[in-house]
């Protein structure tokens, strides 16, 4: 039997992707199995990440063509020439258009730094911090092309605490990402998370 496949999306450090790689290496990801990295910043830490775990790595440089739907275009045949059942995006900083989307519907999550749909888009931590609020916190979802504005899979409270700067709700959020995100890989290799309509249904 072939296993659940999946590929990793990250433009950074890479922290949630090293956490998916080591759930991997404890058999915590449900026999899921992370076959690519795809890595749209040649020098970014992530890559070095994958090279140390053995994962192939396929990065490029956006600038290089014409349009989005382009280098998408080539990331879809690769990912179908590797099988892959799952895109795990992992602080992956660009938009997927309906290229990609549409190849792979309910088969693409997202983890984002707020409860949602509080805060979407860029620096949701900051956003938070100025809007006064006393608890945020981590939420997984499926992507459907919009701005952080799909189907909700699973959601993790963090408390903002009176001292809290954007550094240190940070490395909150962060831990509770890590801890989370392995989880529902891991319930969605096992097939125990079913898209319907915008409802995510969680079986035990």
């Amino acid at each position: 039997m072939n296993s659940y496949r999946i590929a990793v999306f990250a433009s950074g450090e890479g922290t949630n992707f090293q956490s998916l790689v080591d759930a991997a290496a404890r058999g915590e990801l449900g026999g899921a199995s992370i076959e690519l990295l795809i890595c749209d910043k040649p020098a970014a830490p992530v890559v070095v990440r994958a090279e140390k775990a053995g994962i192939a790595c396929h990065t490029f440089r956006p600038k290089e063509y014409a349009a989005r739907e382009d280098y998408e275009r080539e990331l879809v045949a690769l990912l179908e020439q590797k099988s892959i059942d799952l895109i795990v995006l992992a602080g992956y900083m660009r938009l997927l258009s309906s290229v990609m989307v549409d190849a792979y519907a309910g088969k693409i999550i997202n983890i984002h730094p707020s409860l949602l749909p509080a805060f979407p888009g860029k620096d949701a931590i900051g956003q938070a911090l100025a809007y006064g609020v006393k608890v945020s916190g981590v939420t997984v979802h499926f992507v459907d092309g919009g701005m952080d504005t799909g189907a909700i899979i699973g959601q993790r409270v963090v408390e903002v605490q009176d001292h809290d700067t954007a550094d240190s709700l940070s490395a909150a959020i962060q831990a509770v990402e890590r801890q989370l995100y392995p989880e529902v890989v891991g319930r969605l290799a096992q097939g125990k998370i079913h898209l319907d309509g915008r409802k995510v249904v969680s079986l035990p």
